[in-house]
């Protein structure tokens, strides 16, 4: 009997910035409709494997092969793989003043799913997520990200990914710097937004927010690679030994 392929695989991954070898072979297979978080200290590679999937190019692949939906995106710029189904969520969004926030998720979405949509449609479309995700309206007026607090661009984040719909959502650090109750809308809203054709890999450096959105897999980095995979206990462990204690338990169990 034939398995079922994963149709998102990160097979033996080098990644080097300037020469310098920040991913050491990462190995990550993800299957539709499952979410995968990636955990680990600072410094460990996340953000680095977050942006080599996008197609950052200061980021230079060295071996291996990121795959989906079979084929081999890693020659692919930045624009193909949003073509293809793939979003990125940043760690630290933009403000663009002078564009609304309704303007830049047209032309966004004209963009990746490379037709016309009228003024109406979109309108339509847009706030149907919004109020999905529970965001006031008035933000479809105001311009992207431009005096907004933290935990609301990180939702304007959460809201590009639902206009879009992407196959696949890379979250960089989507919990950085909020408090307690944006963690809690934030996860709330991407929890919403899942189903069974739509995979996610959360990279977090925090267990919180996975609360909100419960992983099916939970994989903790370690100088750029995955050293430890597991279930959601994997991250009660974290959450209750600290990375200094669950490190070295690691580390002794993979030399």
């Amino acid at each position: 009997m034939a398995t079922e392929q994963p149709f998102f695989l990160i097979d033996d991954l080098h990644v080097e910035i300037e020469e310098n070898e920040i991913l050491r072979g990462v190995d990550l297979s993800v299957k539709r409709g499952e979410i995968h978080a990636i955990m680990g200290p600072n410094g460990s590679g996340k953000s680095t494997l977050a942006h080599t999937l996008m197609g950052h190019p200061s980021y230079e692949a060295t071996a291996g092969q990121v795959l989906f939906n079979g084929e081999d995106i890693l020659e692919r710029d930045p624009n193909d793989r949003a073509k293809l189904g793939i979003f990125l969520a940043f760690q630290y969004p933009l403000a663009i003043p002078g564009v609304s926030t309704l303007n830049f998720l047209r032309t966004s979405l004209k963009a990746v799913k490379q037709e016309e949509i009228s003024a109406r449609q979109f309108r339509k479309h847009l706030l149907e997520k919004m109020d999905l995700l529970k965001i006031s309206r008035e933000f479809a007026g105001r311009y992207l990200n431009d005096g907004f607090s933290g935990g609301e661009k990180k939702r304007m984040e959460i809201l590009q990914m639902a206009v879009l719909e992407p196959e696949l959502a890379v979250l960089d650090e989507i919990d950085s710097g909020l408090d307690i109750d944006a963690i809690r809308a934030v996860g709330e809203g991407i929890s919403s937004l899942m189903h069974p054709e739509m995979s996610i890999v959360i990279i977090t450096h925090y267990p919180r927010i996975l609360h909100y959105v419960r992983p099916d897999y939970v994989h903790i980095m370690v100088d750029g690679k995955i050293r430890q995979s597991g279930g959601f206990e994997l991250a009660e462990e974290l959450e209750a030994k600290g990375y200094d204690v669950l490190l070295k338990e690691v580390m002794q169990t993979s030399s």
